[in-house]
């Protein structure tokens, strides 16, 4: 279902839609608002405060470009707002507001948001073995040694993590995971 097709139907009422929209929206909005207020659960709590004021206000707003781009600039408005209330600064304190982002940044985010989550779906072993070849660029004998495993169980484990994020992942987005590593500069796996 379309965001205008969602919108309509939040309109309308329908609280499975604002569900839709939540699930669709909340985690791009949460990273964003994490980026500059440098605090996971204020960054909650703003993010939650825009669905509520979006369901609450659903019958006299209007919404001109995307539903997506209102969300953003609403969650842009309650980090302003928010910082002007507690008299400190926030990240952008110095440096100039959040900029509304794009939707290529949003796209991005979204690619990010859902990578986080299949990852951490993974069970916690192989997980981490994934974490340290991807992320810390460790070789598998480095992983077995670190973890006290065989070098044939971290080459396991790395097969099924990667099945598991094929068949996890929007089939663009996996790609586009398989591209971001091999441009990272890795060890030999084998070493």
């Amino acid at each position: 279902m379309d965001d205008q097709s969602v919108w309509n139907k939040i309109v309308e009422g329908d609280v499975d839609a604002l569900r839709i929209l939540h699930d669709k929206y909340y985690h791009p909005m949460w990273l964003w608002a994490s980026k500059y207020t440098r605090n996971d659960s204020l960054a909650e709590e703003l993010v939650s405060d825009c669905f509520i004021k979006l369901w609450d206000g659903r019958r006299k707003i209007i919404i001109e470009k995307s539903l997506k781009s209102y969300l953003f600039l609403m969650l842009r408005n309650q980090i302003v707002s928010q910082a002007r209330k507690s008299k400190h600064e926030f990240v952008f304190g110095a440096v100039s507001l959040p900029e509304v982002p794009d939707e290529v940044t949003v796209n991005h985010q979204d690619f990010y948001a859902e990578l986080y989550a299949a990852i951490h779906k993974i069970p916690e072993q192989r997980r981490r073995i994934l974490e340290l070849a991807v992320f810390e660029s460790l070789s598998y004998k480095e992983i077995a040694s670190q973890l006290g495993i065989s070098v044939n169980t971290v080459k396991t484990q790395m097969g099924r993590a990667y099945q598991f994020l094929k068949e996890e992942l929007d089939p663009k987005n996996f790609l586009l995971f398989h591209f971001f590593l091999k441009r990272m500069p890795q060890k030999s796996k084998s070493q």
